[in-house]
C-alpha cells in the first residue's frame, strides 16, 4: 500500500515537472540509522545574493512543515526533529542522528518575497526520498521463560522491524522449525501450539534477519504436568529368603517427586507383613527384604508431583520355594454313601509334582481300596463314603525344590449327606396371578441349606422361600414359567432336584431355534415354539429387506400367516442376492408374545447350467441331461422341479433320481420316474441332514449326463421313514435300533418256546405220578405197614399216606385188616344196576383228623369217584419218603405177615383195640366215631414207634406231601 502511494506521489510531480518548467526532479538520499543525510534543494540561484526569500521542509504525512527557516530569524522545527537538522548549502536539510521513523518523503520549497506571482507557486519546490537502513529489532517478544500447563493450547508471537523488513524464523532445541510440523504451525512470526506435551519443553528461539544483520530472541518452555516414568519396574524372579531391588525412575516438572508402591493394589506399606522388610529408596526403587512365597505378586510404582494424574508402571514378583501345606483342616467331613474328596491345601512355585499320603500314620496305598484315586491336584478322592475312610491323613506335597514337610493331622467323619423329604413335583399349572407354592425339605448332617433358583433366569425379587424352605410365587407372573431348581447343600455334598412351572393364561413366549435356509428367490424359515400360555397359538413371519428404501424413515415390514399347527414356512418372491431380516410372532386369544431374534439371510438366484458349446452336427450328443433342477422345501416333504432335455431323439421313457448326503456315494433313489413328470415329492428324508439330488435321463438306449446339482436342507422339516433304495439314508443309530429290536424279539420267543416245553414236561410227570399213586386202595395199613410209612417227628394225622379213593373188590376188607381177619374169597365187583333209585342219605361225623367220616351204608371208592370233590383231589409229590416206603413193602391181603422178633408189640393191637374197631358196625354213629378216632391214635403211636428204629426216616425228608383241592 506504501508503495503504490509513493508510486502516485511520484507520478504527481513527475507530471508538474513537465507542465511547469521541468525543473522538478526526484532525489532519493539513503542513510543508515545513527548516521547523518543531506537532502539537497538547488531552487535557490547560485551566484549574486538571493533575493527576499522563506526556505520550508515538508514531509509527507505531517501536517505542518517540519523545518522553516526566514532570514535571520531562528528556524522553526518540528519537535521530532529538534537538534538534528540544520540548512547546509542553500536550501539544503542535513538531518544528523537518522532514525528508522525518519524514513519518508520529503519536499522542499523557496518563496521569494519580492519576486512572488501565483503561477510561480506550482513550480516551486523540490521531492526527496529519505531511505533508513536498519538491523532488525524486535518489537514484540515472548518472556524469556514461559510455564504452560500440560494439554494447554500456546501462542508465541515475536515481532520485528528493519529496513529493509527482517523475516522473522522459529527454532527448537537448535534445528528450524519452518512452516511448522504436527501440533505446531508458524506464521508470519507467530508459533502455535495446538496442545502441549512434556516433549513440547526445551528452548525455542525467535530469529529476525534482514541485509542489514539479524536479532534473536530465546525462550524457555516449561511444561507442568505429572511425571513421566524413565525407567519402569521389571518382571523378577527370585528364590525364598533372598533381597530383591525393583527400580523405578520418573521425570517431571516441577520436580517435587514422590514414590508410591502398591502389591496387588494395597500400598506396600499397609501391609504388616511387608512393613520391616520394605524401602523405598530415593531414586524411586523398592527395596525388599528376604522374600516370602506371599510376596508374588504384581507390584506398582506410583511416582507424583501433585499434578494432574499420576502414572504408573508394573512388574510380577515371582517367588520361588518348595511345596507346602497352606492350612490343614483339623477335621473332614465325607458323605455317607457318596463320593468324597480328602483335599491338601498345597501351594509350590515350581508347579506341584505328586503329593504322598499317610492313614493313621501309615503310608496309604491305595491299590488297596478299591475306588479310591488321587486328584491331579493331590486330592485323595474317595468313590464311597464308608468306615473304610474313617482314619487320620496327612500329605506331603513335592516339587522341584522339594517339600516344605507333611501336614498337620486331619480326622476323617462320616456324616450324613443331604436327602430329600419332599420333592417337588415334575410339573406345576397355575393361573397367571395366583399364588404357587412348591413344597421342597431336605434333612442331612449338618443340616443342610435349601435354596430355589430359575435355570437360566434370575426372578430373586418375585421367588419368596417360607420356613419350610418351599418356593413361593406371589403373585405368579409370565416371567415365572421355566425350570425351577431346588437345591440342598451341607459340608459334605450338595443334591439338587428340578420341576417345570407353566404358568397358564398368558400371552405366547418368544420362540426360539429361528433358522433361515435360502433358496432361489424365496427362503424356508422354521422354529421352536415356545410355551403357548394354556391357549392355542398362532405364528406369523415378518420380514423386509435389510437395506430401507431412501425415501423410507423406517422399514417396511411384511408379515405371512402360518397355517395352524406349522412351525415352518416357505416365504416366496424375494429378490435373489439381496440381504432380508426375518423375525416370528406368537399369537394367541389373549395377545402377541415378543418378536423373535432377527434373523439375516440372502436369496439365491435360480441355478445356472453353463451352456454346453455346439459341436458339429457329425458330433451332437443325441440325449442331453435335464434343466435347471431346484429343489424346494414343502410341509409334505422335498420337492423338486426341473425341465425336460433341450435334445431327445426319440420319446423321453423317463429318469432315474440320485441322492447322496453331503460327500458321500451317489445312490439312486428312484428308477422309475416317468418321463412325462417335471417334478417330484422326495418323501422319508432324514432330518437336520443336508441332501443333494441329480437327475439322469433315459431315452430309447441313450443315457444322458447328470443333471446340475441341487442342495436342500432338512432342518426344522418334518419327515418321515424312508421308503428309498438307499440304506445309506438310514442314520446308523436308527438301524442299530432296529436290528436291536429285531434280535430281542427273536430271542422272547424262544424262551417262550423253552418254557412252555419245561412247563408240558413238569406237568405230564406229575400227572404220571399221580396215577401211579391212585392204584392202591383207600384202606389203614396194617400193623406193620403203618409202622413203616409213618415219618419221624409227625403228629399229625395227616402224615398217613394220601391217595386217592379207589374201588376195593371186597367192600368187608377195610374192616379185616384193621382186625387181622383172614380174608374170604374175593367178590366180584358189584355191577351197577340198570337202573338205580335215589341214594340213601347216611350220617356223616367228624373224624380225629379233621376229615368228614360217613357211617355204615358208605358209598363204594368208585360211586365217590363220580362225585366233585373226588375229582378236585390232585397230588403233589411232596412226601417222597412214604410213597416209595408203600411202594417197596408188599401189601399181603391174604393174612397179617409176622414182625420181628426185636418189636413184637409195635404193630400189634390189644384186643381192647380189636373191640372197639368191631364196634363200628354198631348202628351209634357216635360210638362208631369214638372207635375210629381210637384206632387211629393207637395206629400213629406204632407210626411214630416204627420211624423212630428206621435209619431211613430218622432224618426228616424236606419234602412235605399234601393234598390240594383244586
Amino acid at each position: 500500500m506504501v508503495w503504490c502511494f509513493s508510486l502516485a506521489i511520484l507520478s504527481l510531480i513527475f507530471s508538474q515537472g513537465a507542465g511547469g518548467r521541468g525543473k522538478s526532479e526526484v532525489v532519493s538520499v539513503v542513510g543508515r540509522a545513527g548516521e547523518s543525510a543531506v537532502l539537497g534543494c538547488d531552487l535557490l540561484p547560485s551566484a549574486g545574493r538571493p533575493p527576499l526569500h522563506v526556505i520550508e521542509w515538508l514531509r509527507f504525512g505531517f501536517l505542518l512543515p517540519i523545518f522553516i527557516q526566514f532570514g535571520l530569524y531562528s528556524p522553526r522545527v518540528d519537535p521530532d526533529y529538534v537538534g538534528r537538522v540544520r540548512l547546509q548549502k542553500g536550501a539544503s536539510l542535513q538531518i544528523e542522528g537518522l532514525r528508522a521513523e525518519d524514513q519518508g518523503w520529503y519536499e522542499c520549497r523557496v518563496l521569494f518575497l519580492d519576486q512572488h506571482s501565483p503561477e510561480d507557486d506550482s513550480a516551486n519546490g523540490s521531492w526527496v526520498h529519505l531511505t533508513v537502513n536498519s538491523p532488525p529489532q524486535f518489537l514484540e517478544t515472548p518472556p524469556q521463560v514461559l510455564e504452560v500447563q500440560e494439554l494447554e493450547a500456546l501462542t508465541l508471537r515475536c515481532v520485528a522491524r528493519g529496513s529493509p523488513q527482517p523475516h522473522v524464523t522459529w527454532k527448537l532445541r537448535g534445528q528450524d522449525l519452518g512452516q511448522g510440523q504436527g501440533q505446531m504451525q508458524v506464521q508470519n512470526g507467530t508459533l502455535w501450539i495446538q496442545q502441549v506435551e512434556r516433549s513440547s519443553s526445551g528452548i525455542y528461539t525467535c530469529q529476525a534477519s534482514s541485509t542489514e544483520g539479524s536479532a534473536t530472541h530465546a525462550t524457555q518452555l516449561l511444561v507442568l504436568g505429572p511425571p513421566v516414568i524413565m525407567i519402569p519396574p521389571k518382571n523378577s524372579t527370585v528364590n525364598a529368603s533372598q533381597d530383591i531391588s525393583l527400580a523405578c525412575r520418573a521425570e517431571a516438572y516441577p520436580a517435587n517427586l514422590t514414590y508410591r508402591w502398591f502389591q496387588d493394589s494395597i500400598n506396600v506399606f499397609h501391609i504388616s507383613r511387608l512393613q520391616s522388610r520394605v524401602q523405598i529408596l530415593v531414586d524411586g526403587s523398592l527395596w525388599l527384604q528376604s522374600a516370602q512365597p506371599d510376596d508374588a505378586g504384581r507390584y506398582t510404582c506410583v511416582p507424583s508431583n501433585g499434578l494432574l494424574h499420576p502414572p504408573s508402571a508394573s512388574a510380577y514378583l515371582t517367588v520361588l520355594y518348595p511345596a507346602q501345606v497352606t492350612a490343614m483342616p483339623p477335621e473332614t467331613p465325607l458323605p455317607i454313601g457318596m463320593r468324597g474328596v480328602i483335599r491338601c491345601p498345597v501351594r509350590a512355585n515350581p508347579p506341584l509334582i505328586f503329593v504322598s499320603w499317610t492313614k493313621d500314620g501309615k503310608a496309604l496305598q491305595l491299590d488297596k481300596f478299591p475306588g479310591w484315586s488321587q486328584g491331579p491336584e493331590g486330592s485323595l478322592v474317595i468313590a464311597l463314603g464308608n468306615e473304610d475312610a474313617l482314619g487320620e491323613y496327612s500329605c506331603t506335597p513335592y516339587n522341584s525344590l522339594g517339600t516344605a514337610g507333611p501336614s498337620p493331622v486331619t480326622r476323617v467323619l462320616l456324616k450324613a449327606p443331604p436327602a430329600f423329604l419332599e420333592r417337588p413335583k415334575e410339573e406345576y399349572f397355575q393361573e397367571v396371578g395366583r399364588e404357587l407354592l412348591i413344597p421342597c425339605s431336605a434333612r442331612g448332617d449338618p443340616p443342610p441349606t435349601v435354596s430355589w433358583a430359575k435355570v437360566g433366569h434370575g426372578l430373586q425379587s418375585q421367588a419368596q422361600v417360607d420356613s419350610n424352605s418351599s418356593l413361593i410365587l406371589r403373585p405368579l407372573t409370565k416371567e415365572a414359567h421355566g425350570r425351577w431348581e431346588c437345591t440342598a447343600s451341607n459340608a459334605v455334598a450338595q443334591v439338587a432336584t428340578s420341576t417345570n412351572v407353566y404358568v397358564l393364561g398368558t400371552s405366547p413366549h418368544v420362540v426360539t431355534n429361528v433358522s433361515v435356509v435360502p433358496l432361489p428367490k424365496s427362503a424356508n424359515v422354521s422354529w421352536e415354539p415356545g410355551f403357548d400360555g394354556g391357549y392355542l397359538q398362532r405364528f406369523s413371519i415378518w420380514y423386509t429387506p435389510l437395506a430401507k428404501r431412501p425415501d423410507r424413515a423406517h422399514h417396511d415390514w411384511v408379515s405371512l400367516a402360518v397355517p395352524m399347527g406349522a412351525a415352518h414356512l416357505l416365504v416366496p418372491g424375494l429378490q435373489p442376492h439381496t440381504q432380508y431380516q426375518f423375525s416370528v410372532l406368537a399369537q394367541n386369544k389373549l395377545g402377541s408374545g415378543p418378536f423373535s431374534k432377527i434373523v439375516l439371510s440372502v436369496p439365491e438366484g435360480l441355478p445356472t447350467t453353463p451352456a454346453v458349446p455346439r459341436l458339429p452336427l457329425t458330433e451332437m450328443p443325441p440325449l442331453s441331461s435335464p434343466r435347471g433342477l431346484v429343489a424346494v422345501r414343502t410341509p409334505r416333504g422335498v420337492l423338486l422341479h426341473w425341465d425336460p432335455p433341450e435334445l431327445v431323439p426319440k420319446k423321453l421313457d423317463g429318469y432315474i433320481l440320485e441322492g447322496r448326503q453331503g460327500s458321500q456315494t451317489w445312490e439312486v433313489l428312484d428308477q422309475a420316474v416317468a418321463g412325462t413328470e417335471m417334478q417330484l415329492l422326495v418323501p422319508g428324508l432324514i432330518k437336520d441332514v443336508l441332501y443333494e439330488f441329480r437327475l439322469v435321463a433315459l431315452a430309447g438306449g441313450y443315457v444322458s449326463d447328470p443333471s446340475n446339482i441341487a442342495n436342500v436342507s432338512t432342518s426344522g422339516l418334518e419327515v418321515y421313514p424312508s421308503r428309498t433304495q438307499l440304506p445309506g439314508l438310514l442314520p446308523q443309530p436308527v438301524l442299530a435300533g432296529v436290528l436291536g429290536g429285531l434280535c430281542f424279539l427273536g430271542v422272547a420267543v424262544l424262551v417262550s418256546i423253552l418254557a412252555a416245553c419245561v412247563t408240558n414236561q413238569r406237568r405230564a410227570a406229575r400227572r404220571r405220578r399221580k396215577r401211579l399213586r391212585q392204584d392202591p386202595p383207600l384202606i389203614f395199613s396194617p400193623p406193620q405197614l403203618s409202622a413203616l410209612l409213618s415219618s419221624p417227628g409227625s403228629s399229625s394225622p395227616d402224615s398217613v399216606a394220601k391217595l386217592k379213593p379207589q374201588a376195593s373188590p371186597v367192600p368187608s376188607l377195610h374192616q379185616r385188616l384193621l382186625c387181622r381177619e383172614p380174608p374170604g374169597p374175593p367178590s366180584s365187583p358189584v355191577e351197577d344196576p340198570p337202573s338205580r333209585g335215589p341214594l340213601p342219605l347216611e350220617s356223616i361225623c367228624r373224624g380225629p383228623d379233621g376229615r368228614f367220616v360217613m357211617g355204615p351204608n358208605m358209598l363204594t371208592p368208585q360211586e365217590r369217584r363220580n362225585t366233585s370233590v373226588d375229582e378236585n383231589y390232585e397230588w403233589d409229590s411232596e412226601f417222597p419218603g412214604d410213597t416209595e416206603l408203600l411202594e417197596s413193602l408188599p401189601l399181603d391181603l391174604a393174612g397179617p405177615r409176622p414182625l420181628p422178633e426185636a418189636e413184637p408189640d409195635l404193630g400189634e393191637k390189644t384186643p381192647e383195640e380189636c373191640c372197639l374197631l368191631n364196634t363200628a358196625h354198631a348202628p351209634d354213629p357216635e360210638a362208631r366215631c369214638a372207635a375210629l378216632r381210637e384206632e387211629f391214635l393207637a395206629f400213629r403211636r406204632r407210626r411214630d414207634a416204627t420211624r423212630a428204629q428206621l435209619p431211613a426216616y430218622r432224618q426228616p425228608v424236606p419234602h412235605p406231601e399234601q393234598a390240594t383241592l383244586l
